[in-house]
């Protein structure tokens, strides 16, 4: 099959429609999301996790708010979908649009985001916080 140069840009038009949809609602579950993949667990070293801070993991945030005490956040950012990426001593941060995210609760330090991320539960298990 040959590929026309309209048959291309009919296909680059598509796949943008698809990007710009997925950015276009204000909150819900991005497609292809399931249950089994927020009720599966996470295991972070615990000496990975800084005092004061914290760690993306995979789908998940772990912060350690004050020595020994352990909390976990779904890495989903409620405002659009995007993953947060970034901890810092100060909050959990989302490189879309700038929401900000309080490491000791999820809750929001900084908009556009209305709501806090979903806490997940955290539980030290020997050297491993394990988050489910």
């Amino acid at each position: 099959m040959t590929t026309t140069r309209r048959s291309a840009m009919s296909l680059a038009a598509v796949g943008g429609t698809g990007l710009l949809s997925a950015c276009g609602g204000d909150q819900g579950s991005p497609a292809g999301d399931s249950s089994d993949e927020a009720a599966s667990s996470v295991r972070v070293p615990v000496a990975d996790v800084p005092e004061g801070g914290g760690l993306v993991q995979g789908q998940v945030v772990v912060t350690q708010p004050s020595a020994g005490e352990f909390k976990a956040f779904d890495a989903r950012c409620p405002h659009q979908g995007c993953a947060v990426n970034k901890v810092t001593t100060e909050s959990i941060a989302c490189p879309c649009h700038g929401s900000q995210f309080a490491l000791t609760d999820g809750s929001v330090a900084q908009g556009p985001a209305t709501e806090g991320l979903t806490a997940r539960t955290a539980t030290v298990d020997g050297a491993d916080v394990v988050v489910s």
